[in-house]
């Protein structure tokens, strides 16, 4: 069960694609868990059948990340600490590691459950063709577009006052560039990227903008989980 996930890439005009890579790749057990094994017995039918409809992942597939999930949980509590995240090689190496484990958190919260974790992955998960029909009725998918925008918004929006700053954009490049680029070019690339994103001329990007900026990005098919064997 591999799912493709390139880098994201720029938009046609802007100097620096405001989607950088949320390449999200987990190593994952060949076979289901055994009968019996921590993996089969703490998760009921009820609750898989739940965390199915809630997340749209196949059974295989949350059975599996549950394996994962108590693997990591070194305490063997139920839950993850950022640390148990940093373990997770693929995170470790991702220049946004640290952004992307703090989106598996609540607000001062310090610990994640399954279900939680199992919600924050599901924006990676791609839209799949008999989705695509959205039900009006039913609650936005958490793999929806907006969600996927929303949630890489987050990653920049950190005192979450619904805008990215000129600051808040500067560390995200820093982190994408490392020390290949001086302190003024890293300023003059921040500087272009919000003057052609922004359109109420307030200085930042807002998620309405954020969103303008990106409409002709993949974004469904590019900021997406790959399950690794």
């Amino acid at each position: 069960e591999t799912v493709p996930s390139p880098f994201l890439t720029p938009g046609p005009s802007l100097p620096y694609s405001l989607l950088p890579p949320l390449r999200l790749a987990l190593p994952l057990p060949e076979e289901l868990p055994s009968l019996g094994s921590r993996a089969s017995t703490l998760l009921r039918d009820e609750e898989l059948e739940e965390i199915k409809k809630e997340t749209g992942f196949s059974h295989s597939q949350i059975t599996r990340l549950y394996s994962r999930f108590t693997s990591l949980d070194k305490g063997e509590n139920g839950t993850l600490s950022r640390e148990d995240f940093q373990r997770i090689p693929e995170l470790a190496i991702n220049p946004l590691g640290d952004r992307i484990i703090n989106a598996f958190f609540s607000e001062g919260e310090d610990q994640v459950n399954f279900r939680g974790f199992m919600r924050t992955l599901a924006h990676f998960r791609p839209i799949e063709d008999n989705e695509k029909s959205k039900d009006v009725n039913g609650p936005e998918p958490l793999n929806s577009r907006s969600n996927k925008l929303h949630f890489a918004f987050r990653l920049y929006d950190l005192d979450k006052d619904d805008k990215i700053s000129r600051d808040e954009l500067l560390q995200v490049l820093r982190m994408m560039v490392g020390v290949n680029i001086s302190d003024e070019q890293l300023g003059s690339i921040a500087d272009r990227t919000i003057q052609e994103a922004d359109q109420d001329g307030d200085s930042a990007i807002s998620f309405t903008e954020f969103v303008k900026v990106l409409e002709k990005v993949d974004v469904e098919q590019k900021m997406s989980i790959r399950f690794l064997h």
